[in-house]
């Protein structure tokens, strides 16, 4: 029996839902087949979270229908959806760390005798639902403080398939796995897929998706773009159906080179050799001169943040070396990172940026007066200066300074973040989505200035989701994909788009171990 003739075990018609200010899914259709891996992919905000909100009862869709067996459902919440057969592994686990294997796995599902839990039984049906998985090593007796991130993840999938659902969502599950781990799972998801459950995939690792699912359903904005069966999709044609973009109108689009193209000369400002941290990223080497832009290309979960985490001190690396001006550095936090002038502008500028209840003006001088010590505050004159200087430079409206950053615009805020970066007047600047959700003008202005600061000997870590801005403000491109350097391209007229959205889109050899 094909997948296109047998039911759909669950099906979504027209489902809506609306957020303030913004709808989230639009009249998206979906079905999941009996038996199947079908893949849901789509970049940040897409509406992948909110189908798993609906399908699970977290969400009541304003219109549409959720069908299961041939039956429309309304879900009050997960558990309506749990006893119609629903179950969901989240990328985060949701598992307690004070208890064991079996209490985990069981928990809720405890059995009874006459003087309470029976630990015998209880302990022998967490065994049994782990073999059931091939996961028989686990000892139902550990406590999970001691398992690695990825048993805690299989320990979530035991628990989730103990009652035997024939319906399971996995979000992110092999996020923080390294790739041994990734083949445990791997085998794992084709076991249960082999035993008729429906599985719902969502993850941003492209080739995982290749390699384990049967069917993909791309979302880019709320909105179902097309389904698809694995086998008949190109991964250039994923990608560009992910960025809204058509492959052919890809390789149409030139490289814009900028100026002041960088020729390579001297001691690196920062380089990193061998920097990488499990489950987060491979081993890696880059290297940026005083005076160039790399950029970091690839699709989200690729390992752009996770590099540019490393490169600023705000995760630790556990392997490799990092370089400043020629000496060996360990950048223990991102304060130390900041003393050898090395600034970050976060991806996050709502959690890990501005703070929203601090005036423009007081954001501003946040680094700097970090940097100094709080025992050496900032003088209201040497405040007003560094603040002057940067409504020039990066054409601020002077009546927003002392107004609530968080009541300002998307564009405002993000030239504040950048304000911020560059008062600690930093040798290297990693800037990583400069310019998602602001508006064209501002867009330019930011492009304008970061173009101006290498110019001026800034050496600068560039990362954006819009393939356009890396190539045309870029000397150099790092590309990554599914958290590994995969090439590197000296930028040029001959480079475009295209070429790299063809590399990211070439199959790895390494795919065929998962």
């Amino acid at each position: 029996m094909t997948l296109d003739r047998a039911e759909p075990v669950v099906r979504l018609e027209g489902i809506t839902v609306d957020f303030p200010g913004v709808r989230a899914l639009d009249a998206v259709d979906f079905r999941l087949f009996p038996g199947e891996v079908h893949a849901v992919m789509g970049e940040n905000a897409a509406g992948k979270s909110t189908l798993v909100a609906v399908i699970t009862g977290t969400l009541a869709p304003e219109q549409g229908d959720v069908v299961v067996d041939g039956e429309p459902r309304r879900f009050a919440g997960v558990a309506d959806s749990r006893a119609a057969g629903i179950a969901t592994v989240f990328q985060e686990a949701q598992l307690s760390p004070n208890l064991s294997v079996a209490e985990n796995v069981m928990l809720g599902r405890e059995r009874r005798g006459r003087f309470g839990i029976d630990w015998r039984r209880t302990r022998a049906d967490a065994a049994e639902a782990l073999a059931r998985l091939g996961l028989d090593e686990l000892d139902p007796k550990t406590p999970l403080s001691l398992l690695t991130p990825a048993q805690k993840q299989l320990v979530a999938l035991a628990r989730a398939v103990v009652d035997e659902p024939r319906v399971l969502i996995l979000d992110e599950p092999t996020s923080s796995l390294d790739a041994a781990e990734v083949a445990t799972l791997m085998r794992v998801i084709r076991g249960l897929r082999q035993r008729g459950v429906a599985i719902l995939f969502i993850s941003h690792f492209l080739e995982q998706a290749f390699a384990i699912s049967d069917r993909m359903t791309v979302l880019r904005g709320g909105v179902r773009v097309s389904e698809f069966a694995t086998r008949d999709l190109e991964r250039a044609d994923l990608i560009s159906k992910m960025l809204g973009k058509d492959i052919d109108s890809l390789r149409a689009l030139g490289s814009e080179r900028k100026a002041h193209h960088y020729a390579s000369d001297g001691q690196p400002a920062i380089q990193a050799t061998g920097v990488g941290r499990r489950g987060e990223l491979e081993r890696t080497d880059v290297e940026v001169q005083r005076g160039e832009i790399v950029g970091l290309a690839g699709l989200r979960g690729s390992g752009r943040t996770e590099l540019a985490s490393l490169l600023s001190g705000s995760v630790r690396a556990d392997s490799g070396e990092l370089w400043v001006d020629g000496d060996r550095v360990n950048l223990r936090s991102p304060s130390v990172a900041l003393r050898h002038r090395i600034a970050l502008s976060a991806e996050n500028r709502g959690t890990q940026g501005i703070i929203d209840q601090l005036t423009a003006r007081e954001n501003i001088v946040l680094s700097l007066q970090a940097l100094r010590g709080w025992t050496r505050p900032l003088s209201h004159a040497e405040s007003a200066t560094l603040v002057e200087t940067y409504v020039e430079a990066l054409h601020l409206d002077p009546a927003d300074l002392d107004r609530p950053v968080g009541l300002l615009s998307g564009g405002t805020q993000q030239k504040v973040l950048l304000a911020r970066a560059l008062a600690v007047r930093p040798h290297v600047l990693i800037l990583d989505e400069p310019t998602r959700g602001i508006d064209i003008s501002a867009k330019v202005e930011v492009q304008r200035r970061i173009s101006q600061l290498a110019g001026d000997g800034v050496a600068v870590v560039f990362i954006s989701s819009e393939l356009e801005e890396v190539v045309r403000l870029s000397d150099r491109i790092v590309v990554l994909k599914d958290r590994e350097k995969i090439g590197e391209l000296s930028n040029g007229p001959g480079v475009t788009v295209d070429t790299v959205v063809e590399m990211i889109a070439a199959e790895l050899e390494s795919v065929d171990g998962l």
